[in-house]
């Protein structure tokens, strides 16, 4: 078993050797190159740039790509990815999850062929950066009621709107951004950096996220041709295609992120002498904190593994990621909190990745679709009745 493991249900012994040798490389590279620096990043509010050419090298952006020589890596080994990454910090997986599952994914899907071969070998190696535009100020959890709007002009499309909440978004060099043409329909296009009317301007201000981008972008008439339309898109179901593949890889990444908070806290009451001597993991109230936690994470890891194996088989519903979505963000939230109470006051300090680890999920916990809007997506499933839609006129 790899250090830092909690495997209290012989997990491992369920993947292959490949998925173990995925996960044990990307655990290594974080611990060396990222948790060396990580508080100093997030403490100055900066994106490490530096690693993305890094990143490329252990091919993390479209790893379950087979084409243009991806690796084709299976769902679970993916998940795995996003583990170990948002172990070191929740910044580093969301730009991963939104390079691969936000960007090359629809482009992957719905692009021309022109568009894939002049997008998709670029962003695997790192050398351009997408992001993806649907959240407006507005409108977060209701997307089809976007105000952005696409209109046809010639052999282009003038794009007029606003969209709040982009990661990457000033540093990107494509968008995916999705809007609604005259008739109503959503489609995406391909805008690209220095597009006349284009803008990305940072949100600041934030506690959470503090290592990753975040932005917000203004289209005035933005100006795009034809050609940067994806042709395959047409519908709210694309965007929400693309959510349902960013939304598995923060099932695993939550994880993560309790992963981190669990080993903190093990480690410092273990560590931690009070009250005659002894560590205060002698206590019977902090050994209940700590088995809660190991109980719950062990729980969202066999969910996890057993929807990767559902997804690699094409079988795995938008329901059942919301459930594991859902799941793993509510636990590393309490992870998160539970870790804070035993550090005690060390808790709030960046001595330790526990403040920073709260922080950051509970962006998690709201971004790409909330903890109350998948409870409604499986109160539906369950009842046959959409709670979130209002009755119609006259019921």
């Amino acid at each position: 078993m790899a250090p830092e493991s909690l495997d209290l249900f012989a997990i491992d012994e369920l993947l292959t050797d490949e998925e173990r040798m995925v996960r044990d490389t990307v655990r290594d590279w974080v611990r060396e190159r990222v948790m060396p620096h990580i508080e100093a990043w997030a403490w100055e509010g900066r994106f490490p740039g530096e690693l993305v050419p890094e990143m490329a090298r252990l091919n993390l952006f479209g790893a379950t790509l087979r084409e243009y020589g991806l690796p084709g890596l299976s769902n679970v080994a993916y998940g795995l990815v996003m583990q170990e990454l948002e172990r070191g910090d929740s910044g580093l997986r969301s730009f991963v999850s939104v390079q691969s599952a936000l960007v090359m994914h629809p482009i992957m899907a719905w692009g021309s062929q022109e568009q894939k071969d002049r997008w998709i070998p670029p962003l695997a190696r790192g050398e351009a950066i997408g992001c993806f535009g649907l959240t407006e100020p507005d409108f977060g959890s209701n997307p089809g009621a976007m105000r952005t709007r696409a209109r046809r002009d010639g052999d282009s499309w003038l794009l007029a709107g606003e969209k709040a909440w982009i990661t990457n978004g000033s540093i990107a060099d494509v968008a995916v951004v999705w809007a609604k043409d005259d008739d109503g329909v959503v489609r995406g296009f391909l805008v690209e950096r220095g597009a006349p009317g284009f803008a990305a301007v940072d949100h600041k201000g934030k506690y959470s996220l503090r290592a990753s981008v975040t932005s917000q972008l203004v289209l005035s008439d933005c100006r795009v041709p034809e050609a940067n339309r994806l042709p395959g898109t047409a519908g709210l179901k694309c965007p929400l295609g693309c959510l349902t593949q960013a939304r598995y890889g923060i099932a695993w990444g939550a994880l993560g992120s309790a992963l981190a908070t669990f080993h903190a806290a093990l480690d410092y009451a273990k560590t931690r002498v009070q009250f005659g001597g002894r560590p205060i993991a002698a206590h019977q109230i902090i050994q209940e904190r700590l088995v809660w936690m190991a109980n719950e994470i062990t729980k969202g890891q066999l969910m996890v593994w057993r929807l990767g194996r559902l997804k690699d088989e094409g079988k795995a519903t938008f329901v059942q990621v919301s459930q594991a979505k859902r799941n793993s963000c509510w636990v590393a939230r309490e992870c998160a909190r539970l870790a804070r109470e035993i550090h005690g006051a060390n808790g709030i300090v960046n001595e330790f990745p526990v403040m920073r680890h709260m922080m950051n999920i509970e962006s998690v916990y709201t971004y790409e679709g909330t903890h109350d809007m998948h409870t409604l997506i499986l109160g539906e499933h369950l009842t046959g009745i959409p709670a979130f839609m209002p009755p119609a006129e006259g019921k």
